[in-house]
């Protein structure tokens, strides 16, 4: 089937599913709300510890894509130096974009804090916010940057068609190990079959991916 055929196939779906969507934004609301109070103290201890052990601000602040290419600001605690950006410029193109791998084992940029936050996974929890301002959701595919998404495909932008989420089907299938042609093969697979068993699936075999630091750097 041609990608601009799939495309509108699963948006038609999708659109035959919005009690699911519904019901997925109250678990996100739910969820969310909870962890935010019962991980309130830890987020300031965490944020203690990266302003004691680094200059810049605690939370950093990144312009990614959302739902039907809208941009929104994701939320993260620190986790590289300051102005770490501007020590590494990449560039992308259609070419080499298939090959891209987001994570990188030994970048000299990471902070001691910032190691600890990144296998734990615990530098994601402020996005808590992002799932309560409606910008994200638990569950979903991962949340692109402008750059790279400029360049999707049609097929490529069927990871638009859902908001983004903390974990997804590539997150608990690889994280950090995959190259980016893996991780859209794997969003654009969770966006074509949705359903909430699917995110309740993926939601619990999260806790096992954290919990043994899978593709985590």
């Amino acid at each position: 089937m041609q990608s601009q055929e799939l495309l509108k196939k699963i948006e038609s779906n999708l659109s035959n599913k919005r009690l699911q969507l519904s019901l997925k934004r109250l678990f996100d609301l739910l969820i969310s709300l909870i962890l935010l109070v019962i991980l309130s103290p830890i987020y300031l201890l965490l944020i203690l510890w990266i302003k004691l052990d680094s200059k810049g601000e605690a939370v950093f602040k990144q312009t990614r894509v959302g739902l039907n290419g809208t941009p929104f600001t994701i939320y993260k605690f620190r986790t590289m130096v300051k102005d770490a950006d501007k020590m590494f410029n990449r560039e992308f193109n259609r070419e080499t974009l298939d090959n891209f791998v987001f994570q990188e084992k030994e970048d000299p940029r990471i902070t001691k804090s910032g190691k600890f936050l990144r296998k734990t996974s615990l530098d994601e929890l402020p996005q808590l916010i992002n799932i309560l301002k409606g910008d994200m959701s638990l569950i979903g595919p991962r949340p692109e940057i402008p750059d790279i998404a400029n360049l999707y495909n049609d097929y490529e932008k069927i990871r638009l068609l859902m908001k983004p989420g903390v974990s997804g089907l590539a997150q608990v299938n690889g994280r950090g190990n995959l190259e980016l042609k893996e991780t859209i093969k794997f969003d654009v697979t969770y966006v074509e079959t949705f359903s909430l068993w699917n995110d309740i699936k993926i939601f619990f075999k999260t806790f096992k991916v954290v919990l043994l630091r899978e593709g985590a750097y």
